[in-house]
């Protein structure tokens, strides 16, 4: 939620504003937040009685009857957008199909979109929020890794265009965040490890006492899903502490800077050429392993410059490897460094600003004097390390399969969705298709054309 306050000012030629938003959103851990003893988010749609839910289709299919059953309790008429966004359907076609369901639903100014899923799920139904009506509110239920300790965290919410990573998007911060980590039981281990990355990051350059943790904890954490898996109190502990630790020290870095006016960023680390690795490859690699290779390469050019101590560096890269995340791809070379550096150096304004973990781990500096000469020759050195680790620097489960394209179901092809109309038999309430794309289909519940007038509305 923001609040808005400004003054306005004549002045010789005109008149001068000056304004200052006030933005409030919360988190609350909560496990079994569709358990219907947890009346926390019925709370936020029961003056509606009714609410639209944007889902991903892999969630829908786990828990959509519990989720059915938590809303029926609560007497809220439940309508469900499915949807399954991989880096390669994280469109505006996408977003557009989720804007088409906002309008067949009637959704109020006020009135809160439920948004249930990853990290790309939360990014483009946070986008279609902030582009509808220019600022319709939403909340976030998080379901992997990715989602619940790094995109969760942020207000930032995007999509992709043109072949880059997030070029069109927004600050759109939501209602309220609930953070329960119940769903990493039924997560893929390829999926966890995805997100273990964005730990790391997080850890090696501002939370030394995390890392440490993570170190020894690692493999557990990923075998047993942070301890939600396995009967293993102290994994579970020490990861409800990891993740707690992560996202706060995520959050005391970001909120200062919500809207990026400072471009000198920590929590960047990771993320200067990565974006390419996930777009460029064919399969894409999944972001957690993109950004694994990122921070490998750059704290092989901090060992170079004398500012990660050679015992550091090496600590870092076995966690990486242990972690079964990838330090190297065959594409990545020198044509990929300067295609990556002219972007993000007109993202960044002009600078590099690459953040590099140093010793002591859990500190960062930022570097800008990096020439291409320079990056070749770290490049040389990284693979040739890299080359002596298991799987030669190369991670497990790091390209995304049919589930994370957003254009197959379980591997199976999603091409035959109708074109033209669809209708739901129960409520005999025909929904339009004509927009929606391969993986975005509607499951509209009846709204009853009067009840609409009981709906309280506050302006």
């Amino acid at each position: 939620m923001s609040d808005m306050k400004a003054t306005v000012e004549p002045v010789s030629n005109g008149f001068a504003v000056c304004g200052y938003e006030k933005i409030e959103y919360g988190f609350e851990f909560l496990d079994g937040v569709f358990d219907i003893q947890n009346p926390q988010l019925s709370k936020c749609y029961s003056k509606w009685q009714r609410c639209l839910a944007v889902m991903d289709y892999n969630i829908f299919t786990l828990y959509g009857d519990h989720v059915q059953k938590y809303f029926d309790h609560y007497q809220i008429k439940l309508t469900i957008h499915k949807t399954m966004i991989g880096e390669k359907a994280k469109t505006m076609d996408t977003l557009l199909s989720i804007v088409d369901s906002m309008n067949h639903f009637g959704i109020f100014r006020k009135e809160p979109v439920l948004v249930v899923g990853g990290g790309l799920v939360t990014d483009v139904a946070g986008f279609a929020c902030a582009s509808y009506r220019r600022n319709t509110n939403y909340i976030r239920v998080p379901t992997t890794v990715i989602g619940l300790i790094d995109a969760s965290v942020s207000i930032k919410v995007a999509v992709n265009y043109g072949g880059y990573k997030n070029r069109l998007g927004a600050y759109h911060a939501p209602q309220h965040t609930f953070l329960d980590f119940t769903f990493l039981r039924t997560l893929p281990v390829g999926q966890v490890r995805n997100g273990f990355a964005e730990l790391i990051k997080i850890s090696s350059c501002a939370d030394k006492s995390t890392f440490d943790l993570l170190d020894k904890y690692c493999e557990q954490m990923i075998t047993t899903a942070f301890g939600r898996l396995e009967s293993s109190d102290e994994v579970k502990v020490a990861a409800d502490q990891i993740c707690k630790a992560g996202i706060y020290e995520m959050l005391k870095l970001e909120s200062p800077n919500l809207h990026e006016i400072m471009l000198d960023r920590v929590i960047a680390y990771g993320h200067t050429w990565s974006p390419l690795h996930e777009l460029v490859p064919d399969p894409p690699l999944r972001h957690g392993h993109a950004i694994s290779i990122d921070m490998a390469y750059s704290a092989t050019l901090s060992l170079m410059r004398g500012l990660l101590s050679p015992e550091d560096h090496l600590r870092l890269l076995r966690l990486f490897s242990r972690a079964g995340l990838s330090m190297d791809h065959h594409q990545f070379d020198a044509p990929l460094l300067s295609k990556a550096t002219a972007a993000i150096l007109r993202t960044r304004d002009g600078k590099l600003r690459l953040a590099v973990p140093v010793s002591p781990i859990g500190e960062c500096v930022f570097v800008n004097d990096v020439s291409h000469e320079e990056m070749c020759k770290v490049l040389e050195m990284h693979k040739n390390m890299v080359a002596g680790f298991p799987r030669q620097g190369n991670g497990l489960d790091a390209f995304v399969d049919s589930s994370d394209t957003g254009y197959g179901l379980h591997g199976a092809s999603t091409e035959g969705v109708p074109s033209e109309e669809q209708t739901d038999t129960k409520h005999s309430m025909p929904v339009s298709l004509r927009s929606l794309k391969p993986m975005d289909d509607v499951i509209l519940s009846a709204i009853p054309a009067a009840g609409l007038g009981d709906v309280a509305v506050k302006v």
